[in-house]
This record gives structure tokens, C-alpha cells and sequence, in this order.
């Protein structure tokens, strides 16, 4: 203590004077250390509220993140009758389906006159720093539109989509918003958009339902740029690119559309397919591998054409994923995308 047993019997002998001074400053010390220790424990415990309260505000926002759920829809395009759907509205990440959206607003300004297959893009440094998948684009390289289109389409490239975005909204951000603004003239509800390629962001999310409905409007809207989505391949740079789409190469009757995968999302897959003049298009998404989704998508196609044809049963076994079963059913249910 500051004014402690030693000090006080030494009080003893000073003259009464001295001894009320000495006691002021003793009381006055002795406050100011009072308060010092008051003022510290309430910082460390104010500082301890404020850390569990980011703490609790972390947790809140992580457990509002989609988790990687298997989701699926089936929807005739021509009835808009929903045919199958699990899941089919639960919030979800959208990982590259994104690019579908970068590619409509593509199509719509190069049917608008604002872009030319033939124009060439240059690359900017943020453009060039995206991660893989890309085409290895630096800075100030320069692709056409045209090589743009069948890189998302193929390859699924994150610097061809930065490029892309970039030249329409000026900015990243402005293209997120451009993107979310057309959603919802498209009657995606319950989709926002954060950056044009897809790469992991926990505030970009979609659903089963949504993504339907824009690989509908595609093929609505820009008939004349859909067949983009039929490549298998394309080459830039000497360098010829193999597509991911597997479905579109092994199921007779598919004219694509866009896979795609972050950890966060699982394997998501939109086709679009015709048979026996029946046209579908089918979502999966969260699948646990390329090969299982896959699988899963081809003997959901083969169900509900049988469907459609008249021979299909009303359930079957083993299509939802890896240990479940989905029931595919004509439902009352019908949706159409907006017209833009």
C-alpha cells in the first residue's frame, strides 16, 4: 500500500500539521489507485463483452450461411410445371452457375449493340490476379468477347469473367449490383449476386428455384447466342481448352448449360435437355463429387422424360444423392421467369 503500517507509525512523530497533510495525500494516492484498478478491470471487462459479442455476431452469421445441402428441381419450360424439386428454395451458394448470369448480361448488351462478338477486352490487373480456373490472362492482355463467352462457357474462366464484368459496370461492384438488379426483373427472389464469377463470397447466395429460372430466360431470351452453350472445347492462345460439362457429352437430347464448384457449395449443375419434344431444365445442387452429380443428373433426365412419356413410375430410388430417394411427381406447382 501506498500509505501502508510503516508510514502511519511514523506519523507518531511529526507535529499534528504534517500528519493531516500527509493523511490528504495518503487518501488522495490511495483514490488514484482505486480508480486506475476500477478504471482497468471495467476497460478488460468491457473489452471481454465486446469480444464475445463479435464472437456471438460471427456465430450468428456463419450458422445463416447456406450449408452444403443437396438441392434438386425438374421444371417442364414449356408448362412451367414443376416436376420434381427437394430443397428447391433453401438458400444456397451459387459458385460458377454464377457466370450464367455475366453471360446474360453479355448476351443482352451484344443484342442491344453495346458490345461486338469481334471487340477485344483488355485484362485488367485485378482481372489477371483471379484464381483458377482461368485462361492465364495478365494484365493488359487482350481477349475478343467472343473468346470471353467460350471461356466462361467451357472453361468457366474467373479472369474472362472479371474481364467481362468489368467492361460492363466499369466495376466489380457495380457489375454485382447490375447482376442482382437483374435478377429480379427475372423473378429471382431470392438470389443476390457479389462478383461476376462466382468465387467464394458468403453474401453471394441463390437457390435451386432461381438458377432455373435464369437457365430458362438464356435460352428465352437469346436464342441466337444459346448455342454457346454446346461447346465442348474452344482454343485461345494455342492452348485448346476441354469443357467440364460431362452430362452434355454422354446424355443425348442436352444443349448444356453451366456447371460448377466452390468446397462451400459442393458440385452444382443446371442443364437443359430435349426429347420425344419435351423440353426440361434440371437443377442439382451440392452434389458430393463431379462423377456423383453427374450420375444423379443423367437418371433424373431419364425419369422425367419416361415421365413425360407416359411409362415412368411415380417414384424411384437412388437420384437424390448418395443415400436417399426422391419421389418425382406432377405437381400443381408452376413458375415461369419473368420476360425481360
Amino acid at each position: 500500500m501506498l500509505c501502508g503500517a510503516d508510514v502511519l507509525k511514523r506519523l507518531n512523530n511529526l507535529p499534528m500539521k504534517f500528519k493531516f497533510i500527509t493523511l490528504l495525500v495518503c487518501a488522495a494516492l490511495s483514490l488514484g489507485v482505486t480508480n486506475d484498478a476500477f478504471a482497468a478491470t471495467k476497460k478488460h471487462t468491457t473489452q471481454a463483452k465486446s469480444a464475445k459479442a463479435k464472437k456471438a455476431i460471427y456465430s450468428k452469421k456463419r450458422s445463416n450461411r447456406p450449408a452444403v445441402q443437396y438441392a434438386a428441381l425438374v421444371v417442364d419450360t414449356d408448362s412451367g410445371r414443376v416436376l420434381f424439386e427437394k430443397n428447391a428454395e433453401a438458400t444456397r451458394y451459387p459458385a460458377s452457375l454464377t457466370k450464367m448470369m455475366t453471360l446474360y448480361l453479355t448476351f443482352d448488351a451484344l443484342k442491344h449493340g453495346d458490345l461486338d462478338l469481334d471487340q477485344r477486352l483488355t485484362a485488367s490487373e485485378k482481372a489477371s490476379q483471379q484464381p483458377q480456373t482461368n485462361i492465364a490472362l495478365d494484365e493488359g492482355d487482350q481477349i475478343t468477347v467472343r473468346t470471353a463467352i467460350e471461356s466462361l462457357v467451357v472453361r468457366s474462366a474467373n479472369d474472362a469473367a472479371m474481364v467481362l464484368g468489368e467492361k460492363l459496370g466499369r466495376t466489380e461492384f457495380n457489375f454485382a449490383l447490375m447482376m442482382t438488379q437483374k435478377a429480379r426483373e427475372l423473378g429471382m427472389k431470392s438470389t443476390v449476386f457479389r462478383n461476376p464469377s462466382g468465387l467464394p463470397d458468403p453474401k453471394q447466395y441463390t437457390t435451386a428455384m432461381d438458377m432455373a429460372k435464369l437457365g430458362i430466360a438464356l435460352r428465352r431470351d437469346f436464342p441466337e447466342y444459346y448455342h454457346y452453350f454446346k461447346l465442348t472445347s474452344f482454343e485461345h492462345n494455342g492452348i485448346t481448352y476441354p469443357g467440364h460439362n460431362r452430362v452434355m457429352e454422354r446424355y443425348p437430347g442436352v444443349d448444356g448449360i453451366k456447371t460448377g464448384y466452390i468446397r462451400a457449395s459442393g458440385y452444382n449443375l443446371v442443364t437443359s435437355a430435349e426429347r420425344d419434344g419435351h423440353r426440361i431444365v434440371a437443377v442439382i445442387m451440392g452434389g458430393t463429387s463431379g462423377s456423383s452429380r453427374d450420375k444423379q443428373m443423367v437418371s433424373l433426365l431419364n425419369r422425367t422424360f419416361e415421365q413425360l412419356r407416359g411409362r415412368g413410375t411415380a417414384s424411384d430410388k437412388g437420384a437424390a444423392n448418395d443415400n436417399s430417394s426422391m419421389t418425382l411427381h406432377d405437381s400443381d406447382r408452376k413458375f415461369r421467369p419473368n420476360n425481360s
